[in-house]
């Protein structure tokens, strides 16, 4: 017994045994830290990137040793408690993925600027009721996803992001498209849905390149004329809004194809909107229905 006691004593005080005996419990994360080891063994190097992943940890606050991970082009913080993302994420240099939603943030450093590699940016599922001007720094930005924040406004410095092709704002409180979002020559996606919109500027007209354009569920009054100009939509989605009628050159949106009435699918979305007789049962006919009718409206 005596020997069993004695062995047993000295197991426990082993902290490798502890740390085995209780890894069910451990993240690699946590294994990694407990153990000495250097957090480097946690990066993935793939074909193209040099990624690190804290995701769904429970942080409020980020580890200082990742500030001193220099080669990391693919981040990704989402889903914790972060409620400041520090200065010193301007040391990341070589960012080009860089993934912050479902936090607290309620603003971000101006040294973002900094992430010149930066291509895309999730920031969804957050608290911002703005983002700094200094953003508009990171010219390489493609993709750029504020969704589910506070933001009512852009920086009219926003317009300098050249290179963006796919903006997400939706469910925010924006009472109208930001001006800076008609300079983007290569938008091709734009998702404005669940804001506070009453209508769409003519500006609209200026993006040329918008393939996927969705304003659902806004409350927007008129179907403006100067969308049916922007003849390379494949998926408009202006479903539940406070439309009554629909312009005449509607015809010239060619490339919808078709009503559409699965969320994901490519067409024209125009349900549940207070559409005038007889629209409502040309709409359940189909687009060429509709077209046809609209072109003989315009042409009588």
């Amino acid at each position: 017994m005596g020997v069993k006691q004695s062995r047993a004593s000295s197991d426990d005080k082993d902290p490798k045994r502890f740390l085995v005996g209780k890894r069910q419990k451990f993240s690699s994360w946590d294994d990694t830290l407990l153990l000495g080891k250097d957090p480097r063994s946690l990066l993935k190097r793939g074909m193209r990137h040099v990624s690190f992943s804290l995701v769904t940890k429970g942080m409020t606050d980020i580890p200082d040793f990742l500030w001193g991970l220099l080669e990391v082009q693919k981040l990704n913080l989402s889903h914790n408690q972060l409620r400041v993302l520090p200065p010193e994420v301007g040391r990341l240099t070589r960012i080009v993925v860089l993934n912050l939603c479902g936090n607290c943030l309620k603003s971000l450093p101006k040294e973002v600027s900094l992430l010149q590699s930066l291509k895309v940016l999730f920031l969804n599922m957050n608290c911002l009721a703005e983002v700094p001007a200094e953003l508009s720094l990171c010219r390489n930005l493609e993709v750029l996803s504020m969704s589910h924040n506070c933001l009512s406004q852009l920086p009219a410095s926003f317009a300098d992001l050249a290179r963006l092709r796919k903006l997400n704002l939706s469910n925010n409180y924006f009472a109208h498209i930001p001006l800076c979002v008609f300079s983007l020559k290569e938008l091709d996606f734009l998702h404005v849905g669940s804001n506070r919109l009453e209508n769409i500027a003519e500006s609209i007209q200026c993006l040329a390149s918008l393939q996927i354009f969705i304003a659902e569920s806004n409350n927007i009054h008129s179907f403006p004329r100067s969308l049916c100009l922007v003849t390379s939509l494949e998926l408009l989605n202006l479903n539940n809004n406070d439309i009554q009628t629909l312009p005449d050159e509607l015809y010239l949106l060619c490339r919808l194809g078709r009503i559409a009435w699965n969320p994901m699918d490519k067409g024209l979305h125009i349900s549940h909107n207070p559409l005038s007789k007889p629209l409502p049962e040309l709409v359940e006919g189909g687009l060429e229905m509709l077209y046809s009718y609209l072109k003989d409206k315009k042409h009588n």
